[in-house]
């Protein structure tokens, strides 16, 4: 069936606000409308852990991170749309919105010409038989081919389970992670890579960032970079 044909027989729609792709667009899950009232994260933030606020003195939020965690940088905030495509991607299961994501996170301010390779955070074994793909790995997947670099999945485990992180505070969060990752055993474990880049969905606090990086540095990995596609609003716990 020729293309504008099918397009016009089975019209796709934008996943946030309903209304009919053109045929530019056929191939997107979101439109370029909803794509543009994505909410870019801009500076200034803090150097490393890329947290847009004013700071006096050290930031709390990645003081405690392991040293070879050099930056972190989201790409949009978890609202205005993002916060749909995002859960399109983690529980409607519709991984190939990923390829949006990515292309709108590729132009995100990080040093990825220096990267060698990209690393997704690693779903439980439960949580993946259930979604029945890691998010984090078709992100990576997608942004890989914008960034030009190899995706690695062997050079960490998810050693447990952890329970969601939605509700809890920075303090739990990181009490919750512990020790969750561990170095993987995989053929590329043995390679020399000069830096690596961590994909996620959503950042929140860093936390699961922070642990999986850990785990990576004890490996003896010396620089480690992250990237996601969101940010949310850390809530006031106080």
């Amino acid at each position: 069936m020729p293309k504008g044909l099918e397009q016009l027989l089975l019209p796709a729609e934008c996943l946030v606000c309903h209304g009919l792709l053109a045929e530019r667009d056929a191939a997107r899950i979101v439109c370029p409308v909803c794509r543009h009232r994505w909410r870019p994260v801009r500076p200034p933030w803090c150097e490393r852990c890329g947290q847009p606020e004013p700071h006096f003195g050290p930031c709390r939020l990645c003081a405690d991170w392991p040293a070879a965690l050099i930056a972190v940088r989201s790409a949009f905030w978890l609202a205005d749309g993002a916060r749909e495509a995002v859960h399109a991607l983690k529980y409607g299961r519709l991984p190939r919105i990923a390829d949006d994501l990515a292309a709108a996170m590729a132009g995100v301010g990080l040093r990825a010409d220096a990267a060698s390779a990209l690393l997704p955070i690693p779903l439980a074994p439960k949580r993946l038989r259930e979604r029945g793909y890691n998010q984090s790995e078709v992100l990576a997947v997608a942004l890989a081919r914008h960034w030009r670099l190899p995706v690695v999945r062997d050079l960490l485990t998810r050693v447990r389970e952890t329970a969601t992180q939605t509700a809890l505070t920075p303090e739990t969060r990181l009490a919750n992670v512990a020790g969750a990752f561990s170095p993987g055993h995989g053929p590329g474990v043995g390679r020399p890579w000069p830096s690596l880049v961590l994909v996620d969905d959503v950042f929140t606090t860093g936390a699961t960032l922070a642990e999986a990086a850990r785990a990576l540095e004890q490996a003896g990995a010396r620089t480690i970079l992250g990237v996601t596609f969101a940010r949310a609003v850390i809530p006031d716990f106080t």
